[in-house]
């Protein structure tokens, strides 16, 4: 088979097994890695439904610390499928590895902001419950899985090459 013809049918096959996955309840498993099984060659991971989206790294008004302050940080992380996601587990970091470990059901084709102070949890909103910032303008921050597995990421500032 010719090296076009090979490219060709593994596009196809990709596609249909994304076609299927997006029928089948959402699952993040490394969105954006190569993995390899043990099978001696690399896959694409498919897409998750569970995304980064808007980011406020730099809370509107004077940075002085205070918890209003702190909460004016977040990042929003978005279910884009119709089924809901148990995110228990799953975890949201920076580029210093600072995390917060969610414990939350994500319903299907809804948001949840991850704001940085302290603040009572709910199904928009969930708190890290810290009392320093930790979204700097240049930073990166990164989902992941209950298994470890990157899920998506999102970079900002001029070591990121300026997406906002």
């Amino acid at each position: 088979m010719s090296r076009s013809a090979r490219r060709i049918t593994a596009t196809v096959l990709a596609s249909g097994a994304l076609l299927a996955a997006a029928a089948l309840p959402a699952v993040a498993d490394g969105h954006g890695h190569d993995r390899d099984h043990g099978h001696g060659h690399s896959q694409p991971a498919p897409r998750s439904a569970v995304v980064l989206g808007a980011v406020q790294y730099n809370s509107p008004g004077r940075d002085n610390g205070s918890n209003r302050s702190l909460n004016g940080e977040w990042v929003t992380v978005t279910n884009t499928s119709r089924h809901t996601v148990n995110l228990r587990g799953w975890t949201l970091s920076d580029e210093s590895h600072r995390s917060y470990r969610f414990n939350l059901r994500l319903a299907g084709r809804s948001s949840v902001r991850v704001h940085t102070g302290v603040g009572r949890d709910n199904s928009r909103d969930v708190y890290q419950d810290l009392r320093r910032y930790v979204w700097d303008s240049n930073d990166t921050a990164t989902l992941r899985d209950d298994r470890g597995h990157k899920v998506d990421s999102k970079s900002w500032g001029r070591h990121h090459g300026g997406r906002r």
